[in-house]
């Protein structure tokens, strides 16, 4: 694995990479945030309205201090983290109903893991490499 990661950033450019994870963080971040929101408020308690919202969202919005200072640390504590957000897409995917809403989840969490990873590896490579330089 180690070797083809190696090869991958030899034939595309470690800045190029770093980049293209940032990208799919940033993207499949927003979306899990839109779908905790619209999730939270459709299954919001009758005696505790923000309750649901907030134990959907609270986990997500405790990480953007780490997306926006582009912590690589905190992208791969983030990926773990929507590896609980996979296993409830996976859980509400199997609901009656609910399929359509739980594998989007699913997929969405799933590719937030991947740019995580990826942008975690890539960052500190980067940082690593510019550091050795100068």
């Amino acid at each position: 694995m180690r070797a083809w990661l190696e090869g991958i950033e030899q034939r595309h450019g470690l800045d190029r990479l770093t980049r293209q994870s940032r990208q799919l963080v940033l993207t499949t971040f927003i979306l899990l945030l839109v779908l905790m929101v619209v999730r939270g408020f459709a299954i919001q308690a009758d005696g505790n309205r923000f309750g649901p919202l907030i134990a959907f969202v609270l986990p997500l919005v405790l990480f953007l201090p780490s997306i926006l200072t582009r912590r690589p640390r905190g992208h791969a504590w983030l990926a773990f983290v929507s590896l609980l957000y996979f296993a409830q897409g996976v859980m509400v995917a199997s609901l009656p109903g609910q399929g359509l809403r739980g594998v989007i989840e699913a997929l969405v969490a799933m590719l937030l893991f991947i740019g995580c990873m990826g942008y975690a590896r890539f960052r500190s490579r980067q940082i690593k490499r510019d550091q050795a330089q100068h």
